[in-house]
């Protein structure tokens, strides 16, 4: 079976067939319960994140319902069990969110361990998995406690997909990906400094200049603050680059 929910929320059965999960509420359900990875939900969190205003008088049974319904949807090998005042999943099978980490962390080791074209290949493979707005179509208190952390996970991917092929020498196909980054996420340093190493390997060392005055005085004006260490050293590399 394959649980996305990098995404809108779909499943596909061990039959190949989409898992047919309902509405907004039921989907819901099956989220925290995918989030929850093998652990207990408690009924009072799955009601609280199921009815945000006034809770029918019928709301264990509901709940229950939906349980039901989602178990007969999912079928086998998924298991959705009542245990210990709440409900736990055991997916049967992958589940995109944690593919996604567990290539990431892979890309990270492989970072650290000097070895950047297998790093980048790790990162792409996990940024692959994103369909998306993670958690679209679910309910709000959920979705919203949740895409913060996926959307830093994913940006984290981002710039360690960035900093392995500037690494592995491929600066050229870094540096459209890294100013599009840098674009629609001005304040994050690290970004801005890869652009930087990527701009100055492809030979373009006043361009990467031109890109730390824009993020000093972003960070002057937005934030009152001066760059911090690594956009700093990404400067120097830049003027040594030249003066040498």
């Amino acid at each position: 079976m394959e649980f996305r929910i990098l995404g809108p929320l779909t499943v596909s059965r061990a039959d190949g067939r989409p898992a047919a999960l309902g509405g907004r509420k039921p989907r819901t359900l099956l989220a925290a319960l995918l989030l929850a990875r093998g652990r207990v939900v408690p009924d009072e969190r799955l009601i609280s994140l199921l009815w945000e205003g006034e809770r029918p008088s019928t709301v264990d049974a509901q709940v229950c319902t939906y349980a039901s319904r989602l178990r007969k949807a999912l079928g086998r090998p998924a298991r959705l069990v009542r245990h210990g005042g709440g409900y736990l999943l055991t997916p049967g099978g992958t589940v995109d969110a944690e593919e996604f980490e567990r290539l990431a962390a892979e890309g990270h080791d492989e970072l650290r361990a000097e070895r950047p074209a297998r790093a980048a290949g790790l990162f792409r493979a996990a940024l692959d998995l994103w369909r998306g707005p993670v958690l679209a179509g679910i309910a709000e208190p959920l979705r919203a406690g949740e895409a913060a952390r996926f959307d830093e996970l994913r940006l984290a991917a981002l710039e360690g997909r960035l900093e392995a092929e500037i690494a592995a020498g491929d600066h050229l196909r870094a540096v459209p990906d890294a100013t599009a980054f840098v674009h629609e996420h001005p304040m994050r340093e690290r970004a801005r400094a890869l652009l930087m190493s990527a701009l100055c390997a492809s030979g373009r060392p006043a361009d990467a200049i031109a890109v730390y005055h824009r993020g000093r005085h972003l960070l002057d004006e937005r934030l009152g603050i001066a760059p911090g260490p690594a956009l700093r050293a990404a400067y120097q590399r830049v003027l040594d680059a030249q003066a040498g």
